[in-house]
This record gives structure tokens, C-alpha cells and sequence, in this order.
């Protein structure tokens, strides 16, 4: 591997130079290695150690949902609306898991349909309600011969749809009513999410195809809840008094909780993702590791060098944005590598955060695209900067970084029109049938109240 030092200073400048090429529309967040495995009718050999770590991973995901991404988002809004903001990412995630077993898993990761050119975006309905899936049936792993139980896979994946619809309502909160959010679920998960999951890891899709890298979601989760988030809260319009009325978080100790939930979760996500227990796994976890330790101290860092004391908030943004950008690089990178993309990716989106979307004047509640658009965008782009061998990554000896490039690019490219329309026409549909936003009276009272009759705080 050389040098760790001469490794890094290479990786930092290749990474600057990704950045100038990406800093248009295409940031790109986690991209395209979590590739994901063909189904087989029978398996020679189901491997119990795999499925157990399989099983395992599942549930640290389902730890990001609840009670990570809950306490998270929960602390950092106004006190009325505490339980409304966990209770719309509860309900949302369990939406999404009841879609999936119907026809997102099918949409997905489904046989082809007739068309060749249709099957880049899309899977046949042939799975949809689970037809054909049985505790016989399995999934393949990256390994010839070695499968788990396709039920294991179901539900690996379906933690993926839930988390990133939950994503999303970080940038509409405290002032999208429940129902809303409920049709918007539907709708989006159905004309976004599944099709982009199947672009990038259904072997059919167009993305993988091409040789796009996100190990564990950049585009498809990050990029993919980022851009929806920025275009739902355009929609939706700010909150009532913002920015003349101070609205800070009103309880920093949750956010933390919180965050700590999430980083646990996170190595189901990004090692899960190699769906072995195998080196792949160990790189993604180690990555996992050492990328949040520099974002988090990274946007510390920042504050003090802008004249401001380090912040807790801060520490938690910048590990969000440091396992954010990891996603897709968490297989695609080694530990240096991880390390300066956990860095870069936190002081891009502290910038985002605390100076371009003050001067563009959105309201972006709790930065969800902030931190997860942005730091996606530098995640996929980046991974194929410390994709390459000479950096310390797992390329071949003939990696061209230019044209992994232009993948990554295209994929993060595609991702955010297709977040983007799909997202309006999302919001559209909820505001048709349920108005989208509360009274001014019971925004004010807060939606704790006037949707679920109840308060955090007695």
C-alpha cells in the first residue's frame, strides 16, 4: 500500500480535483458497489454464518430508523413537535415496509421485464406480494456457491427503503401534516425509490451495468433522500417565522443519543452490504469507523477556524456527514482514503449548511440536504477517486479513474433529476388529496397537538 502519508496527500489532491469536476449539479454521493445479488430458485449451499450476519445487519439498520434517525431528527426540532417528527418517521418506515412486500421488492430486484431497454429501470411485477419467494428460495452472495435465505434479503433491503423515505422528512418538518406524509411515502418510494435501487443494484439495471460504485446506497439513498428533501421543502415553502424567529433544537442530548444510534446502525448498513461476513465486510467496517471520527472533528475543526466554539451539534453533523460520504466508498476504499473523504465531505457540508443555504434563504429544517445530498454527492464521487490502486483502494492495476469518473457522474447525474421530478410529482398527489400543510394556528400550537393530540413534554 506504501506510505500512509504520501497515500493520503495523493488521495486529498485527487479528491480536490474530483470535486472541481463535480462541483455543477453532480456531487455524487454513495455510488454503486453494493451490488445486488441474482436470485436463484434452489441453492447448492446456504451459508448459516453469512445469513446470521445477514439477520444481524438487518436489525442494526432498523436500530438507524428507530430509535436513531427518530431521536436524531426529534431532538433538533421545537419541542411541539417532538412527537410528531418520530411518529411521522415511524409511520412512514413501516409504510414502506408493507410496500415492499407488496411491490417494491418486485420493482426492485425482480425478474426482467420483456422489454431490454424497460428492464434497465425497472423489475417485473412477477415477485410482487412475494410470489415465489419461500424459506427454500435464496439470494446469491458475491461468492460462487455460497447463498442466503432470500426472505434475508427481503428485509435487508427493505431497511433501505425504509430508512431513505425517513430521510427525507428531515427538510419538511414542523410543517407537513401526517397525512401528507403518508401519501407522499407511497408515492414516492413507487416512481423513485424502487426504480433508482434498480438502476444501481439490480443486475439488469442501467447503472450497474455500467459499472457504477456505491457500496451501500450513496445515489440510491443519500443522493436520492437529499434531492428530494431540497425539492420537497421548495415546494412546501418555510416554516412559519423563518429565519426572523430563533427555532434551535430543543434537546441536544437526544440529537446525541441519537446520533451515537445512528453510527452504531451504520455498520449494519455499510458492512451488511457486502452481504458476507468476509474481508469486504471487514474493510466497510473499519471505514466506517475512522471516515466518522475525521467528520466529526473535521466540522469542529471548521467552526473554530470560522471563530466559533466547537459545537456538539457540529460534532454530530460532521458524523452524519462523514458516514454519509463512506456509503458508497465503504467496500471501494481503504482506511486513508476513508479518512480524507470523511474530512472532505464534512467541510463541504458545513459550508453547504452554515453559508449557501443562509444566502439562498430555503428552509431545509433539520439539513437533510445539507448533509445528506450534499455529502452523498462527494461520497460517489469521491469513491472513484480512492477506488484507485495507487491510493490504497481495491482497483485493478488497470483502474482509469477518468472514465469511473464519468460513471459516477451519470449516476449521480440521473439520480438527481429523477429524485427531483419524482419528488414534485409526489408532493403534488399529497397536496391534492390532503392539503399538505397543517392550519397557521395548529402549526404555531404545534403538530404534536393538532395531529396526534398528545405532547412530549407534560
Amino acid at each position: 500500500m506504501g506510505n500512509p502519508m504520501n497515500n493520503a496527500i495523493k488521495i486529498a489532491a485527487g479528491l480536490g480535483l474530483a470535486g472541481l469536476l463535480a462541483a455543477a449539479p453532480a456531487w455524487a454521493q454513495d455510488a454503486a458497489a453494493l451490488q445486488a445479488p441474482a436470485t436463484a430458485p434452489v441453492a447448492a449451499t446456504v451459508d448459516k454464518g453469512d445469513t446470521a450476519w445477514m439477520m444481524t445487519s438487518t436489525v442494526l439498520v432498523l436500530l438507524m430508523i428507530l430509535p436513531g434517525l427518530a431521536l436524531f431528527y426529534g431532538g433538533l426540532v421545537r419541542g411541539k413537535n417532538m412527537l410528531a417528527t418520530m411518529t411521522q418517521i415511524g409511520a412512514a418506515a413501516a409504510l414502506a415496509m408493507l410496500i415492499w412486500v407488496m411491490w417494491g421488492y418486485t420493482l426492485a430486484f425482480g425478474p426482467d421485464v420483456s422489454s431490454g431497454f424497460l428492464s434497465q429501470f425497472v423489475g417485473s411485477l412477477d415477485k410482487a406480494f412475494l410470489a415465489g419467494v419461500t424459506p427454500a428460495s435464496q439470494a446469491a452472495t458475491f461468492t460462487a456457491g455460497v447463498e442466503i435465505p432470500e426472505y434475508v434479503f427481503v428485509s435487508f433491503q427493505m431497511t433501505f427503503a425504509a430508512i431513505t423515505v425517513a430521510l427525507v422528512l428531515g427538510s419538511v418538518v414542523e410543517r407537513i401534516t401526517f397525512s401528507a406524509v403518508m401519501v407522499f411515502a407511497a408515492v414516492w418510494l413507487t416512481i423513485v425509490y424502487f426504480p433508482i435501487a434498480h438502476m444501481v443494484w439490480a443486475s439488469s439495471g442501467l447503472f450497474f451495468k455500467l459499472g457504477a460504485l456505491d457500496f451501500a446506497g450513496g445515489t440510491v439513498v443519500h443522493v436520492n433522500a437529499g434531492v428530494a428533501a431540497l425539492v420537497a421543502a421548495l415546494i412546501l415553502g418555510p416554516r412559519l417565522g423563518y429565519p426572523r424567529e430563533p427555532m434551535p433544537p430543543h434537546s441536544l442530548t437526544l440529537t446525541g443519543v441519537g446520533t451515537g444510534l445512528l453510527w452504531v446502525g451504520w455498520f449494519g448498513f455499510n458492512a451488511g452490504s457486502a452481504l458476507e461476513a468476509n474481508g469486504s465486510a471487514g474493510l466497510a467496517m473499519i471505514n466506517t469507523f475512522v471516515a466518522t471520527a475525521a467528520g466529526g472533528l473535521a466540522w469542529m475543526v471548521v467552526e473554530r477556524v470560522r471563530g466559533h466554539k466547537g459545537s456538539a451539534l457540529g460534532f454530530c453533523s460532521g458524523i452524519v456527514a462523514g458516514l454519509v460520504a463512506v456509503t458508497p466508498a465503504a467496500g471501494n476504499s481503504g482506511p486513508f482514503g476513508a479518512i480524507v473523504l470523511g474530512i472532505v465531505a464534512s467541510i463541504v457540508c458545513f459550508f453547504a449548511v452554515s453559508v449557501v443555504k443562509p444566502k439562498l434563504g430555503y428552509d431545509d429544517s433539520l439539513d437533510a440536504f445539507g448533509i445528506h445530498g450534499v455529502g452523498g454527492m462527494v461520497g460517489a464521487i469521491g469513491t472513484a477517486v480512492v477506488y484507485a490502486p495507487s491510493l490504497g483502494g481495491p482497483g485493478a492495476a488497470d483502474y482509469e479513474m477518468g472514465a469511473k469518473l464519468l460513471v459516477q457522474l451519470g449516476a449521480v447525474g440521473t439520480t438527481i433529476v429523477w429524485s427531483g421530478i419524482g419528488t414534485a410529482v409526489a408532493m403534488f398527489v399529497a397536496k391534492a388529496v390532503t392539503g399538505l400543510r397543517p392550519s397557521r394556528e395548529a402549526e404555531y400550537e404545534g403538530l404534536d397537538l393538532s395531529d396526534h393530540g398528545e405532547r412530549a413534554y407534560n
